[in-house]
This record gives C-alpha cells, sequence and structure tokens, in this order.
C-alpha cells in the first residue's frame, strides 16, 4: 500500500467512523495477541485511517471561518488562518 493512497472503502468513512475503527486497531495491537501478519495488515489499515483522519480534519479546518470586525463595525467572515 503506498504511504499517500487511501483505500477507497476506507475513503467513503466518516471522521468518526474511521476513528473508531484506528481505536479498535491500536487497542488490538497494544494487547499483543494474534498473529505477526494480521498485525502488520492491521497496523497499515490503521495508517490508512490516520492518513483519512488527518485529511479530513484539514478539510474542516479550511472550511472554518472566522468572524472578523470591518471597517465601521460591519461584521464579516474570513478563512481562517492556516499553521
Amino acid at each position: 500500500m503506498a504511504d499517500d493512497i487511501v483505500p477507497p472503502d476506507i475513503a467513503a468513512l466518516s471522521f468518526e467512523d474511521a476513528l473508531a475503527q484506528l481505536e479498535t486497531i491500536v487497542r488490538g495491537l497494544e494487547e499483543g495477541s494474534g498473529k505477526l501478519d494480521d498485525a502488520i495488515q492491521a497496523y497499515e489499515r490503521g495508517a490508512a485511517l490516520k492518513r483519512h483522519c488527518e485529511a479530513k480534519l484539514q478539510e474542516a479546518r479550511m472550511r472554518v471561518e472566522r468572524i472578523v470586525l470591518g471597517p465601521g463595525g460591519a461584521v464579516a467572515t474570513e478563512p481562517a488562518e492556516s499553521e
């Protein structure tokens, strides 16, 4: 699996669903039970879920606007500043 490619089944997930799956994978890996091949597959899926969650957060950040007070007290919005 390439580092920047998110499988279609993961790309279709909401942020919340992807995060829940990622948490389940992390718990399973922390327990250390199971076969090595299964752990490697779980890790790879977890990495893809993490990338998906990060992308969803970035999308949300880009959509957020901040309210500003303009000249003469007019209220307006502008895109939030990127870090």
